[in-house]
């Protein structure tokens, strides 16, 4: 069995890559820190995907951002900037896409393979009750839009795939604790073990989902 983690630097990616290993994966890790890897330049997502080998069974992005160049989510209208709400999509919903794209070519058309992004809640709109957070919000609902759309065309190739956004809840890394409040927190390790449980649970029927850690289905 193989798995692929892209952003296996990160706190969740780290810790998804040595619970596959444990599980008897051979994992594969690409990064930003460990190959160079741009989500918001396809020439670079082209180069580093295009060097990977035969299929994958699980393959997690692990990648995304609430915070760019120390700038955290608006709190008003006011707040917005064209170019910040640019970086958020171009990292968290063209970004994963990408990788979903160049990651078709290895994936399994007839054995079981999985694919999914990690994504956030608050990019739910049945869900969003509390405004805010607008360029991240969207860019994650954005996200949620695109993994839909690419299951659907992959169910007709890949019959037996699942491609599937999941919110990993709330994981005590830095900056999800900077802006977590008083939510209560699990470890990365935790988080990573709920993620693999969820998305081996599901079947090619719930293709194209949107689920949290504990496997529910979360509104669009």
């Amino acid at each position: 069995m193989r798995a692929l983690v892209v952003g296996d630097t990160g706190g969740i990616g780290a810790a998804l890559s040595i619970a596959l290993g444990e599980r008897g994966y051979a994992v594969t890790g690409v990064s930003r820190r460990s190959d160079g890897l741009d989500l918001t330049d396809e020439n670079s997502v082209t180069r580093v995907m295009g060097g990977l080998e035969g299929a994958f069974d699980r393959i997690f992005v692990a990648t995304g951002a609430l915070e760019l160049a120390g700038v955290g989510p608006e709190k008003s209208l006011r707040g917005l900037e064209a170019d910040q709400m640019m970086q958020q999509f171009a990292l968290n919903a063209m970004g994963p896409a990408l990788v979903l794209k160049h990651c078709v070519r290895v994936m399994s058309r007839t054995a079981d393979c999985r694919f999914a992004v990690l994504s956030a809640r608050v990019g739910s709109i049945g869900d969003n009750a509390l405004g805010g957070w607008y360029s991240y919000r969207a860019a994650k609902a954005a996200l949620n839009q695109l993994i839909h759309t690419g299951a659907i065309e992959l169910a007709r190739s890949h019959p037996q795939s699942v491609v599937v956004a999941l919110h990993p809840g709330h994981v005590a890394t830095p900056l999800s604790l900077k802006y977590g409040g008083n939510l209560p927190a699990v470890g990365t390790e935790t988080s990573a073990k709920n993620l693999m449980t969820v998305l081996d649970s599901l079947t090619p029927a719930q293709t194209g989902g949107f689920f949290d850690w504990e496997g529910k289905v979360i509104q669009w």
